[in-house]
């Protein structure tokens, strides 16, 4: 057993292994660590606890020292000095003209050397603007060019589940994803919902690859020939979750049922001919708990109430009213737990000193009253704004001499142009 702490460096989810060289290291102090690049400021995730030898790559590197006051001011100020670097190197990129897109500058612990991380659509060359860069910061110069997984684990974000980027929060190393992942977990092929941040697959498809993996190993596929204990039929749809098939029997094509997978038997795989399968007569047993169940499930979940979903028939019988034994068309009041609640003594009391109630005589039939209808007066409406200026041309017209011929004047003929008169 070799006795190690655990590291990480900033902007990392990977752990590495340090000797600790003698000294008692805390889990979340910050210590200053040898590495191949020279020295680091790294943070201590787990103290000091051994290992098995086999999981160690020896030589260990050794922890230099826990952090100091002095070597804090130096990690800030190197956080400083990056974002800094990060404006002046955006400048330089449009003052060449490169096609390039910066993401994440890094400040070594000692200050001799920075790494500009950047992405790009293919390769670049930024001689120019490493000799510029080297120029302006008198420090060792180096671009990295990463890929977009890399972009999104560094700068991280929020996934379409709500929580952090698994890249950036705990996965070790990018793990390789395929479409037919996706296939086999019956998922929706729209790359819009089976992608991440970065614009790949999600990392997420391969944590359950593995169950549905298994699942479909003991599960028949579609189109199977299957016997159940209503009949012989075809798979006509997998359920790998629940592992439940759906089978259209060939008594009853049109309404496909559901089946465990422990109750059917599988009589061909896949598709194929029926010709030359013996069908046995016994056929396979219901599970218990199953019987009478005839076609798809149905649940339904009640709004409102954070029960689980219970199935409709069962519904339709609890809300049924009951009667009491003791008065027969009478409910009762029940309780959360379903049980009657029992009668007090005082409403037992009123209950027996309460006089029976008399039939009130019926009343003779008498004619139906004539409803009052109120009769409203109509005015006549007429548009006196018409009639007034009507009987104001008719003046106009008798004073003019007029009567009878139109008003108005006539408008006179227009020439065409370039016609003189004659």
């Amino acid at each position: 057993m070799a006795e190690v702490i655990s590291v990480r460096f900033r902007g990392g989810s990977k752990n590495y292994y340090f000797d600790p060289h003698g000294l008692q290291v805390e889990s979340g102090c910050y210590v200053v660590i040898e590495t191949a690049q020279g020295m680091e400021y790294a943070r201590c995730v787990e103290g000091n606890h051994d290992v098995p030898d086999q999981t160690v790559v020896q030589p260990l590197r050794p922890v230099v020292r826990i952090a100091t006051e002095n070597d804090h001011r130096s990690a800030a100020y190197n956080r400083k000095r990056e974002k800094e670097a990060f404006g002046i190197c955006e400048q330089k990129i449009a003052a060449h003209g490169l096609e390039m897109k910066l993401v994440n500058v890094e400040c070594s612990f000692e200050g001799n050397k920075i790494i500009f991380f950047f992405t790009a659509d293919g390769r670049v060359d930024f001689r120019e603007l490493v000799k510029d860069l080297a120029s302006v910061f008198r420090a060792r110069i180096e671009l990295r060019q990463i890929g977009v997984r890399d972009e999104a684990k560094m700068l991280g974000g929020l996934g379409i589940c709500g929580r952090p980027l698994c890249c950036s929060q705990f996965l070790d190393e990018f793990i390789p994803v395929s479409i037919k992942m996706a296939k086999t977990q019956s998922l929706s092929l729209n790359p819009a919902k089976i992608s991440g941040t970065c614009g790949r697959l999600m990392c997420c498809l391969k944590y359950e690859q593995a169950a549905y993996e298994d699942a479909a190993g003991r599960m028949p596929k579609n189109d199977s020939f299957v016997d159940t204990p209503d009949g012989v039929g075809n798979v006509s749809g997998v359920d790998l979750l629940q592992e439940q098939v759906q089978v259209r029997l060939d008594s009853a094509p049109e309404t496909p049922k559901r089946y465990k997978a422990a109750e059917i038997r599988v009589l061909r795989s896949g598709k194929g001919s029926r010709d030359g399968i013996e069908i046995p007569k016994d056929r396979p047993s219901r599970l218990a708990g199953r019987e009478g169940e005839e076609g798809p499930f149905r649940f339904e979940r009640r709004p409102g109430t954070g029960r689980p979903p219970v199935s409709v028939p069962s519904v339709l019988a609890a809300g049924q009213p009951e009667e009491d034994e003791r008065r027969p068309g009478v409910r009762r009041h029940r309780s959360k737990g379903g049980k009657p609640r029992p009668a007090s003594e005082k409403q037992t009391a009123s209950r027996a000193q309460k006089p029976e109630r008399v039939p009130r005589p019926e009343k003779p039939d008498r004619p139906p009253r004539a409803e009052k209808v109120e009769k409203l007066s109509v005015r006549p409406i007429t548009d006196t704004t018409a009639e007034k200026k009507a009987a104001a041309d008719r003046a106009a017209r008798q004073q003019s001499g007029q009567e009878g011929k139109p008003c108005g004047r006539r408008r006179p003929r227009r020439r065409p142009r370039g016609m003189g008169g004659q």
